[in-house]
């Protein structure tokens, strides 16, 4: 799963409208953005096995701190505690905790049997959508575009970057998607990939903080 985490995000603008689209980024993505560091530190494992599923070449060989159910809920619980402190937001610090949680569900629907439920169990689920491709394709551009008519019909544009940086931000995670899904795996496991993904991870969270600032709530 990968846009459909941020469609997650651009939904929950509505239920917290003063929360930057930056923050709902973040929490969506955290265990993503979490997960190649913890690889370049060895902590976590994955092998590139072209083939290994229609979608993707990704064989996720060990990765329970960050995408084990039970951490799900204990990163959830601990980003919300810390946006709880720091910004005394209790609906706020809920809702994050929750686009935290959402992505290990997200990514069992997409996932092969390599979600682990705990640290140390050898239980793994997913439902392994990303062997029937069209059908995960439709799905994931659906929780999307979704998330992006729902933020599009609560903020509307202060000036043109705002206009056209949310259609610019969405054209370019639809891209990186296409190319995920169709374009030629990786070589290697190396620290160049991963950095590249947490980079891209950056770049990403960047842009829709740009975009956010550049988009006012709607007046009812």
């Amino acid at each position: 799963m990968f846009i459909g985490h941020f469609g997650v995000s651009f939904a929950a603008k509505k239920a917290v409208p003063k929360i930057s689209l930056a923050i709902l980024f973040i929490a969506t993505q955290f265990v993503d953005i979490l997960w190649p560091i913890l690889v370049m530190l060895h902590i976590e494992t994955v092998d590139i096995m072209p083939g290994y599923t229609k979608s993707n070449a990704f064989e996720f060989l060990h990765f329970p701190y960050t995408h084990s159910l039970l951490m799900g809920i204990v990163w959830g619980v601990v980003i919300a505690l810390l946006y709880a402190f720091f910004k005394k937001d209790t609906r706020g610090a809920i809702v994050i905790g929750l686009c935290v949680l959402s992505h290990w569900f997200l990514d069992l629907i997409v996932h092969t049997t390599d979600l682990p439920i705990t640290l140390f169990g050898n239980t793994k689920v997913g439902l392994g959508l990303w062997n029937h491709v069209a059908v995960a394709m439709i799905l994931e551009t659906i929780i999307f575009l979704a998330g992006v008519f729902i933020y599009a019909s609560i903020t509307t544009p202060k000036n043109k970057k705002g206009f056209w940086g949310l259609w610019l931000l969405v054209v370019f995670l639809l891209l990186i998607y296409l190319y995920n899904t169709f374009g030629p795996p990786p070589k290697e496991a190396s620290t160049n990939l991963f950095m590249s993904l947490f980079i891209l991870m950056v770049i990403i969270v960047l842009l829709a903080g740009w975009v956010d600032k550049n988009r006012v709530l709607k007046k009812i």
